[in-house]
């Protein structure tokens, strides 16, 4: 067994700390020795489907112990985790499934319904039961108990994790065992993580950020408390009542948290245990960071940065958040990054650059998809004009990320932009063509539209949407119809009727996006 995966982790976890609580959610508790047992007995039966090696296995149903089992279950065999966030509609999941050819998917009650909608021929297994023809985790636990053993290696594909790319459609990003081990280890390093420590886990397990939290406590044999957030309040007691000392977050979760009347938010001397925040996905402002430490008067405030196409680049030490909060850092252990212009030279103090980044963390590729590899993994040569490639091997990935950052006089990274027209808005990145190709889809009568994003400190970015036609559609109408054909963070919060839209001068047929951007600014 190769000491780079997930499935070692495991099994050391339930050697070594077997009685220990290993996961916990609202009045459910499980230890290591059950979880590994559990996981054992979904991976005996996933292996006697007999799928061919590397098939792939998609997850689509809501947080909980269960999940976490199926995660890791997948993970013990030969076969690929696809993770599929139960806020896509089944349209989205569809694309995905034919994308990468699920043979079989993992789900709960609620969204079985869902899976019925999209006619999909693969195995199903529910947690629950859900009928003589679709076998559940309640059978699977009560008539699988043979031994199970596995050889996995650290170097095989673990994991297809799918974002919204330049071309409106799911791009997933190839993860491999190797990839988890490395980024649960240097997570549990720059944040000191403790064999003590209770992890939070509100975020949903679709991405690497929130999947890191299962992979960092079975790395330091901490305990994972699972959390579903949907009211501040019931958030606060999941801190209070599980005794949570580190907490994951993204922008928008501390904009949620902080939503309500502070007045109502419970003493900081409840949360004294807490003595670690991260936060990613997204720009967290001075307000933020304010609002968190007058709760949470002990934690450290950690903010990071990552890539589609690698784990993380960069992270603020919390000493300096105060200092600089509008910064997102220095680079992780183990990367190096760069800030080049066009010209493939290296920018001077405070000139912006495409950032790249060299060393460890960076993803296998894009699944069937060369030429989005081929723009964003690139050559070491590319930086061939900034550091001294003599005698070395030429055949080295780096990451050219499509982020435009600069670097100040102290050597810390601010992101400006990004390269492409992705949208950042609750943590999630949304592309603007996925949104106009549904809207051509269901709305024949509208001749132009453009989707784009403004600021949002709340959100980060809000989606707008302006469109042109013969007249006006009521709004409600337009986001009724979005609603059944977009996960509910991709709908816009404005939509807005034009006679006509700008055009690009070069380029008659494209609207003048940064125009439209303008105007709305004046009103």
């Amino acid at each position: 067994m190769s000491i780079n995966c997930i499935r070692t982790l495991i099994e050391d976890a339930a050697q070594s700390h077997s009685d220990k609580t290993a996961l916990v959610f609202n009045e459910k508790s499980i230890t290591y020795s059950e979880l590994f047992t559990k996981v054992n007995q979904v991976a005996y039966y996933l292996k006697e489907l007999d799928l061919p090696k590397d098939s792939r296995i998609g997850i689509y149903s809501n947080k909980g112990i269960e999940q976490v089992i199926a995660i890791l279950a997948i993970l013990s065999t030969d076969y690929i985790l696809v993770p599929l966030t139960k806020l896509l509609k089944s349209e989205q999941v569809e694309y995905i499934i034919k994308d990468c050819d699920i043979k079989c998917i993992i789900t709960d009650r609620l969204k079985l319904e869902s899976i019925e909608e999209i006619n999909f021929d693969g195995h199903i297994i529910s947690y629950e039961t859900a009928g003589k023809e679709i076998a559940s985790f309640e059978e699977i636990f009560k008539y699988y108990n043979k031994p199970y053993a596995c050889d996995i290696n650290g170097h095989s594909n673990a994991l297809i994790t799918y974002s919204f790319g330049m071309s409106g459609t799911p791009k997933g990003i190839v993860i491999s065992h190797r990839n988890l081990i490395d980024s649960a280890r240097v997570v549990s390093q720059y944040l000191k993580l403790e064999e003590d420590d209770v992890i939070s886990a509100i975020l949903i397990f679709n991405l690497d950020y929130g999947l890191n939290q299962i992979f960092c406590t079975l790395y330091k044999r901490a305990t994972l408390a699972i959390h579903r957030f949907i009211l501040a309040e019931d958030f606060f007691n999941h801190l209070i009542n599980d005794k949570v000392t580190v907490i994951p977050l993204m922008p928008i979760n501390i904009t949620q948290m902080f939503d309500e009347d502070m007045h109502r938010i419970p003493s900081s001397e409840l949360f004294e245990n807490v003595k670690t925040i991260t936060s990613s996905g997204g720009n967290v402002t001075a307000r933020m960071i304010s609002a968190c430490k007058k709760t949470f008067t002990n934690a450290d405030f950690y903010s990071m940065h990552g890539l589609t196409e690698a784990f993380r680049s960069t992270y603020l030490d919390p000493s300096q958040v105060g200092i600089r909060p509008d910064s997102i850092g220095k680079a992780i252990p183990d990367v190096e990054l760069y800030v080049i212009n066009k010209d493939g030279k290296e920018c001077a103090v405070r000139e912006v650059g495409e950032l790249i980044h060299r060393g460890g963390y960076i993803y296998k590729g894009f699944w069937n998809a060369p030429e989005q590899n081929a723009e964003r993994f690139k050559s070491v040569q590319i930086l061939k004009d900034v550091i001294n490639l003599e005698g070395q091997l030429t055949d080295e990935i780096v990451v050219a990320s499509g982020d435009y950052v600069y670097k100040d006089e102290e050597g810390y990274f601010y992101f400006v932009s990004r390269h492409d027209n992705m949208i950042k808005t609750r943590g999630f990145r949304v592309s603007p063509y996925e949104i106009e190709s549904v809207v051509s889809r269901c709305f024949p009568q509208i001749e132009q539209c453009a989707v784009f994003s403004v600021n949002n400190e709340l959100i980060e970015e809000e989606i707008i949407m302006v469109y042109s036609a013969p007249s006006e559609i009521a709004p409600k109408e337009i986001l009724f119809e979005l609603k059944k054909h977009l996960a509910s963070y991709m709908i816009p919060s404005r939509v807005i009727y034009k006679k006509s839209l700008p055009l690009v001068q070069s380029d008659k047929n494209q609207v003048n996006k940064d125009e439209l951007k303008r105007e709305l600014s004046q009103n």
